[in-house]
């Protein structure tokens, strides 16, 4: 690696810590986290009280418990909470899981999946991510009350769920040394990257309009989103 090439690294890192999208995200991931893990807890309180109030009512119909009912007691309450704070764990998005997930909850874990790849992607093709995990909050209510069937939470799903993993997945599949060198397009794999990235996230913006203003019809026959070369994977190879 040269001098030049470590210090595109560098700034590249730079770009990665300093983005203020990409502190939102990640702030946004933090606290998805730890209301996962407050749920935990709560499971973890509501267990030890199941186990108390069966204890009280045991002593009650058949008499007092005693020390070691106690310890009984105690340990189905340790063995509980160890269980429940190791099950289940934070779920890891990745291109699998999106697939199941249902409609409501697609934007969410679409912006967890996009934190995990950023740090694999160039700098503007990251800041782009980013641009397009903050279109995800907006998408993400007006996805609530869309009827799953409608052809337009189909085109959602399809956007979420294919082709912008497809893209991402793509480059990560061409080899570090070949990402910077021109194609037969004229561009490298990052510009292919970067440019198809931004397409969908003017086509989310688009679908957002859309469903706000209530015209499905008009969401469900766009079909300009991505080229082809951007729906293909193998393009950024050519």
């Amino acid at each position: 690696m040269t001098d030049v090439d470590r210090q595109i690294e560098r700034s590249s890192e730079l770009l990665h810590r300093l983005s203020p999208q990409a502190q939102r995200l990640a702030h946004r991931a933090r606290q998805r986290k730890r209301a996962f893990f407050i749920k935990k807890i709560g499971r973890v309180i509501m267990a030890g009280g199941a186990i108390l109030i069966a204890s009280v009512i045991f002593g009650l119909a058949v008499g007092p418990i005693g020390s070691s009912g106690f310890l009984v007691a105690l340990g189905l309450f340790i063995a509980a909470a160890l269980l429940l704070l190791i099950y289940p764990q934070y779920p890891e998005a990745s291109t699998e899981t999106l697939v199941n997930t249902d409609l409501k909850y697609l934007p969410a874990q679409t912006e967890v999946w996009l934190s995990s790849q950023r740090k694999a992607l160039p700098a503007p093709a990251a800041n782009q991510l980013d641009q397009i995990g903050l279109r995800l909050e907006t998408l993400g209510p007006q996805l609530q009350t869309l009827d799953p069937r409608e052809p337009a939470a189909q085109e959602v799903r399809k956007i979420l769920t294919e082709h912008l993993p497809d893209l991402v997945n793509g480059y990560k599949r061409v080899p570090e040394t070949l990402r910077r060198e021109r194609q037969s397009n004229g561009q490298t794999p990052d510009q292919q990257l970067t440019e198809g990235l931004k397409l969908i996230d003017e086509e989310i913006a688009e679908m957002t309009r859309n469903i706000a203003a209530g015209d499905l019809d008009s969401l469900a026959t766009q079909g300009k989103f991505l080229e082809l070369k951007y729906r293909d994977p193998e393009g950024m190879r050519d």
